[in-house]
């Protein structure tokens, strides 16, 4: 391990001890109020204590009335900043920076969250479209809300205590349905040309700079493509990154959404991606297009590829389910070892089956964790009968918390 073993400083003045990269994963964690609580401490203890560079956090809500799941934290002026320091601190000392999201219209139906989109466009798979209501076209008056709530929730985040953000528009949620012309039908200044679609984006990022001191961190979290036919392609992405240069500290490549399956092995067209860091070759192109640092996450398991994702241009390497299954690995890479982590794997019938099955199964290892345990993972197919059954429970307490709450 040569390259990802070196140091990295970051634009903001920032130095990374290392170059292998927490990526972000849906814990599922809020506590009482949409909060984080002792459970996500002892995750972040182990993940602070295994030797990667840098933690970023699962997607942290910036709108309590807008959540892709009952599971999800929140951070607006009605949080307790007291438990995001907490947060904080059991990460130490690696850095822990904040993913900040708003889902827009990847919202179940059955929490009666706020569903908005840039348009009226429905999340469609097929049979299972109905478990998501048809999203409100967004105002202008809720754009300019939008963007508020990402700055404020930036700016919390730093007075907590976190080392910076990363602004989710990947994976199709709000941000990324703004960048989509599949998603986005508007005809004024905020759809139409790539531009256009990348305003909100390009808006929140100004207003998170304006609104956070020097030294902050900010990066985004960016699909190199949606993998669906007409939509947002690595052309587009390498666009959007010109137009962040100069703005950012990273940019992290992904793919896929909830409609394409990128991100749990599959695409739109059921292939399966089986090979280590499956996004290399596709967001590989991007790497001379920019002097922006890029960071790829989807698929790395070994130490050996991780090292080659450097040697392709790659200034980082995110990894995710690896580091579910085994906290300390970014520990043993550096210490010389290859350890091979093998993904979760379930042999369900359904393309969408198996991705909820796979994504239970990493959820489940992070929740036990969470509560000090270090067992084997569940087999996929039993992880998301306890899935739904955790979520039913999560669902129901949202639901009684959310008469009468603050909103933020």
């Amino acid at each position: 391990m040569v390259l990802v073993a070196r140091p990295l400083t970051l634009s903001s003045g920032m130095t990374l001890e290392n170059r292998v990269v927490k990526a972000a994963m849906e814990e599922q964690l809020a506590g009482t109020g949409q909060q984080p609580d002792e459970r996500i401490e002892r995750l972040y203890r182990r993940w602070g204590a295994g030797g990667a560079g840098l933690l970023i956090t699962g997607h942290v809500m910036v709108d309590r009335r807008a959540l892709a799941q009952p599971g999800d934290i929140v951070l607006d002026r009605a949080s307790d900043l007291a438990a995001f320091r907490r947060w904080v601190s059991a990460a130490a000392p690696t850095p822990l920076w904040m993913q900040i999201n708003h889902p827009g219209r990847v919202v179940l139906r059955d929490t009666g969250a706020l569903a908005l989109a840039p348009s009226a466009t429905r999340v469609d798979i097929g049979t299972l479209s109905s478990f998501y209501p048809t999203p409100k076209p967004m105002t202008g008056a809720d754009i300019d809300t939008v963007i508020e709530r990402f700055a404020t929730t930036a700016g919390l985040a730093q007075d907590a205590g976190f080392a910076g953000v990363e602004i989710h528009a990947a994976h199709g949620y709000l941000l990324s349905q703004f960048l989509s012309p599949l998603v986005n039908r508007r005809d004024d200044e905020w759809g139409g040309t790539l531009h256009n679609r990348a305003r909100l984006l390009l808006r929140i990022v100004d207003a998170v700079h304006d609104r956070v001191k020097p030294g902050f961190g900010i990066a985004v979290k960016l699909n190199s493509a949606d993998f669906q036919r007409g939509g947002f392609d690595v052309d587009d992405a390498g666009r959007v990154i010109e137009w962040l240069e100069g703005r950012v500290d990273f940019v992290e490549l992904s793919g896929g959404s909830v409609e394409a399956l990128a991100t749990a092995g599959h695409t739109a067209d059921d292939r399966t991606l089986e090979r280590e860091a499956y996004f290399l070759d596709l967001a590989a192109r991007l790497v001379d297009r920019t002097a922006v640092p890029l960071m790829l996450t989807g698929g790395i398991r070994r130490a050996t590829v991780a090292e080659r994702v450097i040697e392709r241009g790659f200034a980082l390497v995110g990894v995710a389910t690896a580091l579910a299954q085994h906290p300390e690995l970014p520990q043993r890479w550096l210490a010389g070892e290859d350890a091979p982590v093998a993904p979760p794997r379930s042999a369900l019938p359904s393309k969408l089956m198996r991705a909820a099955a796979v994504q239970a199964a990493v959820t489940g290892r992070l929740h036990a964790l969470g509560h000090g345990k270090d067992c084997s993972p569940r087999s996929p197919a039993l992880a998301l009968v306890a899935d739904r059954r955790r979520r039913s429970r999560q669902l129901a307490h949202y639901q009684r918390e959310k008469t009468g709450r603050p909103q933020g």
